[in-house]
């Protein structure tokens, strides 16, 4: 998603991170064993003079499956769960609004499970997973499940 979001106009930055768990300041490593309580998450700071928090919301529906419970494509685990933390309650009444019309828009053919919980404590990642995709484009990942997903949503 890091990837998506760096595209976007009036996005300033986006940092990979890790929330909605019970361990401070967790690792890489930690969080894979899905024992953490924290999903894989990324943080959005954008100027609402050129883009809105629901622009912002309506790419988050178009880029990931949010209908598979702790799941993104092939990555299995708690940390790969859909969710939407907020800091206020008009970011929650948004982003509340924005997941019942995502459900009754038909882009899909299950039920969207994703989470809408306060945002607790954002724990940036690593460095190495820092703008990922601009750093190691030609990496498997990147090759195979970035790229096409970029090209897929016009971003490349």
């Amino acid at each position: 998603m890091e990837a998506v979001y760096s595209k976007l106009e009036g996005v300033k930055s986006v940092a990979p991170g890790y929330a909605g768990g019970t361990k401070l300041n967790p690792t890489y490593e930690q969080v894979c064993t899905g024992n953490t309580g924290h999903a894989e998450v990324i943080q959005i700071d954008f100027d609402p003079q050129k883009t809105s928090y629901e622009t912002l919301l309506d790419w988050f529906w178009r880029c990931h499956d949010p209908t598979t419970l702790n799941r993104q494509g092939g990555d299995i685990g708690t940390q790969y769960r859909s969710v939407i933390f907020y800091e206020n309650e008009a970011q929650k009444t948004t982003a509340n609004e924005s997941k019942k019309d995502a459900e009754k828009s038909g882009m899909f053919d299950a039920p969207i499970v994703t989470e809408i919980a306060t945002l607790p404590e954002f724990y940036p990642a690593e460095d190495y997973h820092q703008d990922y995709y601009s750093n190691n484009s030609n990496a498997g990942y990147c090759t195979y499940v970035i790229r096409p997903k970029l090209a897929k949503l016009n971003l490349e």
